[in-house]
């Protein structure tokens, strides 16, 4: 070590000064500014995508938020569709209820209607059937009476002798 530090050349070091500032220098022209402009260009991009991580960010907590008041808006018209197709439904099967009521109160009076009418055709019926049996008998009675000359005579007189006395 006495060896180096007893050499010392004042021309040595004369020389390795300047080719040091030399080559500072040139590193300062050539290569310090590109690599200070390459350094600060790639800060500017990590900044850049920082503040687009954050926009992205808060634009995905504000789509989460639209899509849940999305989603309860759709529950909500859901719920309100399904309560209508209910109410719906009820009214129309109670409609049907009372249509078919109504139906078979028809149904109904016109079978009363339909039978009564039927009773009295059967009455009617009934009674021109007894009266032509009535006349039938009454026809064979009075033959059977009137069937001699005599008692021919004999009714003429009863009945003259009835319409007398009217």
């Amino acid at each position: 070590m006495e060896k180096l530090l007893g050499e010392f050349s004042v021309g040595l070091f004369f020389w390795q000064s300047i080719i040091f500032i030399a080559l500072l220098i040139l590193l300062r022209k050539y290569a310090w500014k590109p690599i200070l402009d390459m350094v600060n260009e790639r800060e500017g991009k990590i900044s850049e995508s920082l503040e687009l991580a954050e926009q992205t960010k808060a634009e995905m907590k504000e789509l989460k938020s639209q899509n849940e008041s999305l989603l309860k808006e759709a529950r909500a018209e859901r719920d309100a569709i399904v309560k209508d197709a209910k109410e719906v439904a009820t009214k129309m099967v109670q409609d049907a209820k009372a249509a078919a009521k109504s139906e078979a109160e028809k149904v109904l009076v016109a079978a009363k209607l339909s039978i009564e009418a039927e009773k009295a055709s059967a009455i009617a019926e009934l009674k021109t059937q007894v009266a032509s049996l009535s006349l039938e008998i009454a026809e064979k009675v009075v033959r059977g009476e009137l069937s001699t000359d005599d008692r021919q005579k004999a009714l003429a007189e009863k009945l003259a002798a009835d319409i007398n006395l009217n």
